[in-house]
């Protein structure tokens, strides 16, 4: 199984009961489509380096995760584009 690792970075506006709510359905996203779910890490409000959309914080998350389907990481993305509560994301694979 390939090691992945993803920050994704949240409208730092959200409540917490829906910034949880959507961090749920984010990494929902990788377990149905066969991704593990190995550590979940969330560094919190963190100011950004730059401003995006106007905003200057932002919620940061970092996961790691295991798979072999190797559309976990377009379907994934996928979600992250179309949400507009998801600021930025990335996903890299971690050396074996």
């Amino acid at each position: 199984m390939k090691k992945y690792e993803t920050m994704f970075i949240l409208n730092n506006n959200l409540d917490e009961e829906t910034r949880k709510a959507l961090i749920e359905s984010l990494l929902g996203t990788l377990t149905k489509n066969g991704a593990k779910v190995t550590k979940v890490d969330e560094w919190g409000s963190k100011e950004l380096a730059y401003e995006i959309n106007f905003e200057k914080r932002g919620y940061y998350v970092v996961a790691q995760f295991e798979t072999e389907n190797t559309q976990v990481n377009a379907e994934f993305t996928r979600i992250c584009n179309i949400n507009a509560n998801v600021i930025r994301h990335i996903v890299v694979e971690l050396p074996q």
